[in-house]
């Protein structure tokens, strides 16, 4: 008897468990949105760069203030150095933090 006890309250947990995973995973499609929605596209330049990774085309994008390559076939992006410290930085500090940054930048 005690034993169909625990197995409910284990069943019990895994729904809680699944339930909470379900939320997290509608939170962040909705954040991803919101970001994919700041992504824009820069005009071509004369320069085709090649991406690193497959043999597809490089296409700049502006996400943050930050320039970033993004590749036509892969889907890959990529950055210069220091570029994703600074946009994870900013995307994870909301408005108060990029206030503070700029009440404290150096000119």
């Amino acid at each position: 008897m005690a034993d169909e006890k625990d197995k409910f309250g284990d069943t019990m947990r895994l729904a809680e468990r699944a339930k909470e995973d379900i939320y997290f995973a509608e939170r962040d499609r909705e954040l991803m949105t919101k970001l994919k929605a700041q992504l824009r596209k820069v005009e071509k330049t004369a320069i085709d760069l090649r991406c690193p990774k497959c043999s597809g085309y490089l296409e700049g994008y502006t996400f943050q203030g930050y320039a970033l390559d993004r590749c036509d076939k892969c889907g890959g992006i990529w950055m210069d150095k220091g570029e994703l410290e600074g946009v994870v930085r900013k995307v994870s500090r909301g408005p108060v933090g990029e206030w503070i940054d700029t009440l404290t930048a150096k000119a």
